[in-house]
């Protein structure tokens, strides 16, 4: 469904990507990791259309999208949840999850049960702020109005990054189960070794903008991987 093709990316004079090349399938979950500063968010922004990118390609389902807004790529099936969830918080749960409409054609405008099913601690809060959430429930949030824009592609980054633990299994129970219904390509960035490891039908690790190690997730050797993603 995505693939990322020999791409570079800049700010300014400063080179983010370095030839990155990579790929998510439907029904896969394609993990990137690396320290902090290496180019995943560069890499994932690119992606969502965040940032321009300065040549290579990027396909979804065939289709050369580098060129597109942001907006275009979230109509045609890109969902994006930041690092720091970036909820809005003066806005009550029910009114952030709505904010995922603004995609969607007018009859389509409506909450699925099953955002609910997923994380029903948000059932509980739904007039709640999203300020007022603690960090784990504004991640269960952020994730949930990115499904309201019923994504081909969920883009996830860093989504255990100041969690407690029982919110970051719930959350990889989540991926797991979208994962395995087969209807939507996953990109996850991670730093958390056993999270990513659990989930990642396939991997890159990154360093320095570029892609150091690649394979399958179930051929993941620990301690290469280790060595690049610890601080």
């Amino acid at each position: 469904m995505l693939k990322i093709d020999n791409v570079d990316l800049f700010y300014g004079a400063s080179q983010a990507l370095k030839h990155v090349s990579f790929t998510a399938e439907l029904g896969q979950v394609a993990c990137v990791m690396g320290r902090n500063g290496v180019g995943k968010t560069s890499l994932l922004r690119a992606v969502a259309g965040q940032h321009p990118i300065r040549s290579g390609q990027i396909l979804w389902d065939g289709t050369e999208i580098s060129k597109q807004p942001a907006y275009e790529r979230a109509k045609n099936g890109i969902a994006y949840v930041p690092q720091g969830r970036d909820v809005f918080s003066q806005l009550t749960v029910l009114e952030n999850l709505k904010t995922g409409f603004s995609v969607l054609p007018r009859a389509e405008r409506k909450i699925p049960d099953e955002i609910y099913e997923l994380f029903p601690v948000l059932h509980k809060m739904l007039k709640r702020r999203g300020g007022d959430l603690s960090g784990g429930q504004q991640q269960q949030l952020a994730i949930a109005r990115a499904l309201v824009t019923r994504p081909k592609l969920l883009i996830l980054d860093e989504p255990t990054e100041g969690i407690q633990p029982s919110i970051i299994k719930d959350i990889q129970k989540v991926i797991a189960l979208l994962r395995d219904r087969g209807e939507m390509a996953i990109l996850l960035v991670e730093q958390y070794f056993d999270f990513a490891r659990a989930l990642a039908d396939n991997y890159a690790v990154m360093d320095r903008g570029e892609i150091v190690l690649a394979g399958a997730g179930s051929e993941m050797e620990e301690d290469k991987v280790r060595g690049y993603i610890a601080v």
